[in-house]
């Protein structure tokens, strides 16, 4: 069976469903439209296969790993498999762990309670706080951001030569910025990581929706990545790889579930044995339902094809990135340059505009949601910015008002469920508000910029 050049564009060109594509809202100036979900970079509307996956399983719904009756052993079969189906979306290695967590942040704060007491930590000031911040208890050195793939790789290698040779070590990074939407060079600074005795983490919450994650391909240590980025619902998250650490440490929570036996001593004490499997830092009832619609999730895009989605995106982010070159007042934020690859996140600031505002007009005027602020990732906002380290400024929380220059970007995002109408709109959105200016007034409440329905049109 032959397949037509016109079927194949026509495969490309098709979004994936997902929930929320015909809900409707309203425009301060009037009327209603469908709303534009441009900010996939926070929370990806879910894969409509997710949301029915999880409906058909909903009636079935039993407490995992400690009823006998048939509901609980289905659910434990359930979520069991769901763990080797996350296992092969990663291409895990035979001897790595899949443990269950809440989010991305919840993953590497798990393996920051896992590392070596004098364990070394490197990450880039580039990084989402998610995998700035949790190393607090560790000697952490924090490394400059680089202008280059290539002296991203140098700047690591410098670092790691001047450590301690003979104390564990561990790298932080991510594999696509939630700032620039820009891929970083993980199998080179995993290699270098190696060669000098570390081993890696890979941030993968804006990787994994965009491009294939292969843990043994990248020859990274530990993947992390959220459900609610990858067209999931609920509060799940993974981390995935190597197990010794994590069978070396103690449980990050104590509880059922994490314990394998627990018994009195002659003491009046606790003597507990804790389980060495994945089961040990995930103590409690799980997250049945959030777990499974991750491995659901990794059935849809597996079963759609990366190398058709990312084809799709590739064309959605060159749409943009071409409509916003024609901008003249438009800047796009980036570390590595036009040429570098990236996936559907590009963030950007407006002369004229505080970037509050100009979001608040794209969402007002024009049913279209993106988002503003320093995006959890302050250090590096400020150094695309190019702005002092006490020059005041919050996510999502301007001091200017509207009109006055801010310390904050906007962000544009998407995906696998963005239709191409919504970036159409989104580009003729942004010629018009700079062209003739929002046709409403704002204000600051509660640190947002939101219309003020007191007063008439501009």
């Amino acid at each position: 069976m032959s397949v037509s050049v016109a079927a194949i564009d026509q495969s490309i060109c098709a979004p994936l469903p997902v929930l929320g594509k015909d809900v409707t809202v309203p425009l301060v100036t009037g009327g209603e439209v469908t709303y534009a979900a441009l900010d996939y970079a926070a929370s990806a509307p879910a894969l409509q296969r997710v949301w029915d996956d999880v409906a058909a399983y909903a009636p079935y719904y039993g407490s995992v790993h400690r009823g006998a009756g048939y509901l609980s052993q289905l659910s434990t079969d359930l979520f069991e498999s769901s763990r080797r189906t996350v296992a092969e979306f990663l291409g895990c290695r035979d001897t790595d762990q899949v443990i269950f967590t809440r989010s991305t942040t919840d993953s590497l704060n798990l393996l920051a309670a896992a590392i070596p007491a004098d364990c070394q930590v490197f990450v880039y000031e580039t990084e989402h706080h998610a995998s700035l911040l949790p190393w607090r208890d560790a000697r952490v050195t924090y490394l400059n951001a680089p202008r280059t793939p290539g002296q991203a790789v140098e700047v690591l290698e410098r670092a790691l030569a001047e450590r301690d040779p003979y104390g564990p070590a561990l790298v932080c990074v991510t594999g696509a910025s939630n700032v620039t939407g820009e891929l970083w060079p993980v199998r080179e600074l995993a290699a270098a990581a190696h060669a000098h005795g570390a081993r890696i983490v890979l941030d993968a919450a804006q990787l994994a929706p965009h491009h294939p994650v292969d843990i043994a391909e990248l020859d990274v240590d530990w993947v992390a990545f959220s459900g609610h980025k990858l067209y999931a619902p609920f509060g799940s998250g993974v981390l995935a790889g190597r197990a010794d650490w994590l069978q070396d440490a103690e449980p990050y929570l104590a509880g059922g579930g994490a314990s394998r036996k627990v018994a009195r001593r002659t003491d009046g004490g606790v003597d507990v044995e804790w389980h060495t499997t994945a089961a040990r830092h995930e103590a409690g009832s799980p997250n049945v339902i959030g777990v499974y619609s991750i491995a659901s999730a990794c059935k849809a895009l597996t079963e759609a094809g990366f190398d058709t989605l990312v084809a799709r995106e590739q064309r959605l982010v060159s749409e943009v990135r071409a409509g916003l070159a024609e901008v003249p007042e438009v800047r796009v934020l980036s570390l590595f340059g036009d040429d570098a690859p990236r996936v559907g996140v590009i963030s950007f600031v407006v002369d004229g505009w505080n970037s509050s505002h100009f979001a608040a007009a794209l969402s007002a005027e024009y049913g279209i949601g993106v988002r503003d602020g320093l995006f959890c990732a302050h250090p590096l906002v400020r150094t695309l910015l190019g702005s002092d380290l006490q020059d005041p400024g919050e996510c999502g929380a301007p001091e200017a008002g509207p009109g006055e220059r801010s310390l904050n970007a906007i962000r544009v995002s998407f995906g696998a469920g963005t239709p191409d109408e919504h970036v159409e709109r989104f580009v003729r959105a942004v010629k018009e508000l700079v062209r003739e200016g929002a046709q409403w007034k704002y204000r600051t409440e509660d640190g947002r910029c939101v219309p003020d329905r007191g007063t008439a049109q501009v």
